[in-house]
């Protein structure tokens, strides 16, 4: 058997790229990891000003004119690669990255070639700097180990001793400046994180919005729909206005109560009873024609499962009333259960909508679960179950639906 190692992308590697994405998706955004960027290339823009000791110690020096101009032309090219590699680098590819890399190197190091002086290898602290920023670690490790070692070795063999002054020098800046970038490197990305928490918050919160409204309004206005058409059949048929008036009297509190949870829903301190929901898919339902068999009590039912259990039979009722042709619809309770059938045909309602989906979901949250399909005797049956109770109960009680 071949042994796939899948390493997370998240988990820290020194052989990865590092990934300074989050500077160039929201550039117009401080919090997107601009400010981290212009600190990075503030902090290498200063520290490179020292390259104005290194060029006045070039004109000072005794060689020739035209070898000095060049020495300081590459010193002055040098430093404002130095200052525009932060700002450029980090959203440049993987190949930009390298040659941007390379290119620092050679200009930093060719004043020290064309001069023969080994302590002028110390400025490429900047490019180890910027190699740490744009390369993988293990490559700019082994890269900053090459750059000591060469200057060491090259000072002993040209004057026979090291200036461990300058050495130190090289490995301290790089570190200072290899910590700034990682700091800011670490910073942008935990800003860049929270954005995508906040954003990720903020659809769940429509997600639930959305689902509660449906529960709020769904069986709300499916009712309503069903008592308006009855009310006009008596108009049209009778003409008893005391009965229609009567349907009006109900629709206005219906409608009253369903404004009132709606409130409530955004104010998010509506509570939801599973007697309220029994008697209200009994009226429902006797409004559209379909005979209820409701239980009369609640009080097996488990008070911590009554909330969820009242959202389960309102959906139930409320697919009752907009997809079955049934002529029966029946709920069962049990402490850790409920369960609603009718006998329409079961090809009305073929698949789960948001109604159940959202049920799923309010099931999940208290760790229970949600069954629908097609009844054994014919019809449509959901069944919704919560966790099993802590305590023992009689065996009336602890009957399930098969």
């Amino acid at each position: 058997m071949i042994s796939v190692d899948v390493r997370d992308p998240d988990e820290f590697s020194a052989g990865q790229w590092p990934d300074w994405s989050f500077w160039k998706d929201r550039p117009d955004s401080p919090r997107a990891g601009g400010r981290g960027r212009v600190i990075a290339a503030t902090a290498t823009a200063l520290a490179s000003l020292t390259l104005i000791a290194r060029a006045e110690d070039i004109t000072h020096g005794t060689r020739s004119p035209l070898l000095t101009s060049l020495a300081l032309g590459l010193v002055a090219c040098y430093g404002i690669g130095c200052m525009l590699a932060p700002w450029y680098g980090p959203t440049a590819l993987r190949r930009g990255r390298v040659m941007i890399v390379a290119v620092l190197f050679l200009l930093g190091a060719a004043p020290a070639v064309l001069l023969a002086s080994p302590h002028y290898l110390t400025d490429l602290t900047y490019a180890l700097s910027i190699g740490l920023m744009l390369l993988p670690l293990r490559h700019a490790l082994l890269l900053g180990l090459a750059t000591v070692l060469g200057q060491i070795v090259w000072m002993r063999l040209a004057q026979g001793e090291v200036a461990w002054t300058q050495v130190a020098v090289l490995v301290g800046v790089t570190a200072v400046l290899g910590t700034v970038f990682a700091l800011s490197f670490t910073i942008g990305h935990l800003r860049a994180a929270r954005e995508q928490v906040r954003r990720l918050a903020v659809n769940e919160e429509r997600a639930r919005v959305a689902r509660d409204m449906h529960d709020v309004l769904g069986h709300s206005l499916s009712t309503m729909t069903v008592k308006l058409g009855l009310t006009r059949r008596i108009l049209e048929s009778s003409g008893d206005v005391t009965l229609a008036v009567g349907q009006i009297t109900e629709l206005e509190t219906m409608a009253r109560t369903a404004l009132s949870d709606v409130r409530a829903t955004i104010s998010d301190y509506r509570t939801l009873s599973l007697d309220s929901e029994l008697a209200g898919a009994r009226m429902a339902l006797r409004a559209a024609g379909v005979r209820p068999d409701l239980p009369a009590a609640t009080d097996s039912v488990r008070t911590e499962l009554r909330e969820v259990f009242g959202y389960v039979v309102r959906e139930a009722a409320t697919n009752v009333l907009r997809h079955s042709d049934a002529e029966l619809c029946t709920v069962r309770l049990g402490p850790d259960w409920v369960e609603v059938t009718d006998n329409g045909s079961t090809s009305v309602l073929t698949s789960a909508g948001n109604g159940l989906t959202g049920l799923t979901e309010r099931l999940a949250a208290v760790s229970g679960t949600l069954e629908h399909g097609p009844a054994p005797g014919g019809g449509f049956r959901v069944v919704a179950r919560g966790p099993a109770p802590a305590t023992g109960l009689s065996p009336a009680q602890e009957a399930e639906p098969t």
